[in-house]
């Protein structure tokens, strides 16, 4: 039954399964799966960009890529905010410190490995991906790259985020649907189109491929750092990344190297959109609409951050936010089995850990502008709008005492470097194949959908 490479676990019977694309438990269990690494010891290769990790990654082969993040330790703005140690993960283009990610955001940690699982676990089957943008970019990037073709569906909106450095002949196989809405809607409608022959659902937050792609700038930070973090930053829309980074700490741990203590995760959402940070200062597991996202296509379109929103965060799932900030309490000195923190039945409780010790910050648009235009006066590189976030949360954070100035910090610095990549790549639209409008019923056209899919599928 087990890969020899890995297997995959339910955290909620402990069930082993092996990898067939699985996303789900075959039990029925709400809840995340995780992959289970032989290789307890992470390696670090050389000269093979993220996949310099390819120990923790749920795919066999590797693609000649340089998409890698990078992590420094910060002069400028932690002298400016009087920080002794903070360090910086950026993802994004970024030349003269060797990072090379052309869509400028971390996404392309997902992308490749996702893209690479599905070929290597189901086969013929095309990916079907959606997104505010960001992803779907990234996807599309790799696709246009690879030649592995993916169904990419964004809100109409949010169509000026769709573009490529690859020129437009490239763009053969990707297959780029718009949607009225938000990014739920896009979410809703990509769930519909993969029930269609021939398609697969991607999988979003139960991708393990797409954490553990992510949890790559976790990995490059430990080797760069050669500690573990006292306090982690980043932002979240659906949590994914943070779960990720989360994920990625315990395996670290018992990898014992970097040390035995758990970072305090210290996530942040941008307001007005904000229904994890509203339901965790309620001290609630769950998300509740009616409070926590009221008005909600109203305040979507008054974030500047807009990627970071959805109206299915990963929050009250087993293995999800809630989870990770109710158990990120520092752990000295205790080696931690990675199923006792993701709660496994039958697992004792934590030693130690108490809930409600991670921490989440709502941010204000101006407190983004801010702080994006101070990291920019800085460091010296513009930065993604959900980047900006973290970087408003850190000085929140530090205004309130809440970290204290000689910690060792890791801010995760998750996509920028637009302006420069404009100055060496032109960026070419990725033509719309189809634009989805439901009808009085609120009904997909989907015989047309079909129909469309079937003649890009022959023709590739």
């Amino acid at each position: 039954m087990q890969n020899a490479k890995y297997h995959l676990r339910c955290l909620e019977c402990g069930k082993i399964i092996p990898d067939r694309y699985t996303n789900t438990c075959p039990e029925g269990h709400d809840c995340l799966l995780r992959t289970v690494y032989n290789r307890k010891r992470i390696r670090k290769l050389s000269g093979k960009g993220m996949f310099n990790y390819i120990d923790w990654l749920p795919v066999e082969e590797m693609l000649p890529v340089n998409t890698n993040p990078i992590t420094y330790k910060s002069e400028e703005l932690g002298k400016e905010l009087g920080l002794e140690n903070l360090y910086l993960s950026f993802s994004g283009y970024w030349p003269e410190k060797g990072v090379f990610m052309k869509t400028c955001t971390f996404k392309e940690l997902e992308a490749l490995p996702t893209l690479l699982r599905a070929k290597e676990r189901a086969g013929e089957k095309i990916l079907v991906v959606a997104s505010a943008g960001n992803t779907s970019r990234a996807f599309a990037e790799v696709s246009s790259l690879t030649g592995m073709p993916v169904v990419a569906i964004v809100p109409r909106s949010c169509i000026y985020r769709m573009w490529t450095t690859t020129e437009p002949e490239n763009h053969d196989s990707i297959f780029l649907i718009t949607v009225d809405g938000d990014y739920s809607d896009a979410i809703a409608t990509s769930k519909e189109i993969a029930r269609r022959e021939g398609l697969l659902e991607e999988g979003g937050v139960r991708n393990v491929a797409r954490r553990d792609g992510m949890g790559v700038v976790e990995l490059e930070a430990a080797f760069s750092m050669k500690v573990l973090p006292d306090y982690y930053f980043q932002a979240v829309g659906s949590g994914t990344g943070a779960i990720a980074a989360w994920e990625t700490f315990i395996r670290l741990i018992d990898d014992g190297r970097f040390g035995r203590k758990m970072p305090r995760m210290v996530i942040s959402q941008n307001l007005p959109f904000a229904p994890m940070f509203s339901a965790w200062q309620d001290g609630r597991a769950e998300i509740i609409a009616d409070k926590d996202m009221r008005n909600a296509e109203v305040a979507i379109k008054e974030m500047y951050a807009d990627v970071l929103s959805t109206r299915n965060p990963a929050y009250s799932i087993k293995g999800g936010v809630y989870d990770m900030l109710a158990s990120t309490k520092p752990l000295q000195g205790l080696r931690i089995n990675p199923y006792r923190v993701f709660g496994v039945v039958g697992a004792e409780p934590l030693h130690g850990a108490e809930p409600h010790n991670g921490k989440m910050y709502g941010i204000t648009n101006e407190e983004c502008k801010r702080a994006e235009k101070l990291f920019e006066n800085t460091e010296g590189i513009d930065l993604d709008p959900a980047a900006s976030v973290a970087v408003a949360s850190l000085i929140k954070a530090l205004e309130e005492g809440y970290v204290k100035k000689e910690a060792t910090i890791l801010l995760n610095v998750t996509g920028g470097g637009y302006k420069r990549l404009k100055k060496e790549f032109k960026m070419y639209e990725i033509e719309e194949r189809m634009e989805l409008k439901s009808n009085s019923l609120g009904q997909l056209p989907l015989d047309e959908i079909e129909g469309e899919l079937k003649e890009f599928v022959r023709a590739l």
